[in-house]
């Protein structure tokens, strides 16, 4: 029997509440999901990756199935096929989204066409939430409860705490 492997890519700096709700349907689908983190040089991460990985083993360890999670710095396409993925698992907020996510699975195509990309709308409720936004909510000392879970919620709070908060 052949097991459905997706892949869930991400930099999950923060995980959010969008983001978990994507992994637990997206874990429903197939028979085992790997949660991809990794580095983007165009983004400046709030968190390590190491603590990046600790946050999303974390959250995700409730979950029922075959759930991993693994860092990369590679290409998704490469990472994907060492995974023995079949499909990559990408989520949907907005049009703008849709727009750079339909770029990229054009361009994945191109570099491995047996592996699909897959596209999940987050929930109606969560479809606002991007882990930018919510750091820059809590870089400005609001309130990000409705955002992420609460150890999530507290490990933002105290890396700004650190770092410092903006327009204090």
């Amino acid at each position: 029997m052949t097991t459905r492997t997706g892949v869930y890519p991400g930099t999950f700096d923060p995980i959010t509440l969008g983001h978990m709700d994507i992994i637990a349907r997206a874990a429903r689908l197939v028979d085992r999901l790997v949660i991809g983190v990794t580095t983007n040089p165009s983004k400046n991460p709030m968190f390590t990756l190491e603590e990046r990985m600790e946050m999303v083993r974390r959250e995700v360890d409730q979950l029922e199935g075959d759930v991993r999670v693994v860092s990369f710095d590679a290409l998704l396409m490469d990472f994907a096929e060492r995974e023995g993925a079949s499909m990559i698992v990408r989520g949907l907020r907005a049009v703008a989204d849709f727009e750079y996510e339909y770029q990229m699975a054009g361009m994945n195509q191109q570099l491995n066409d047996r592996i699909e990309t897959v596209f999940l709308m987050a929930d109606v409720s969560l479809q606002p939430i991007a882990s930018r936004l919510v750091k820059e909510i809590a870089m400005f000392g609001g309130d990000i409860h409705k955002f992420v879970s609460p150890a999530v919620r507290d490990e933002v709070e105290a890396r700004v705490t650190k770092i410092g908060r903006k327009g204090s």
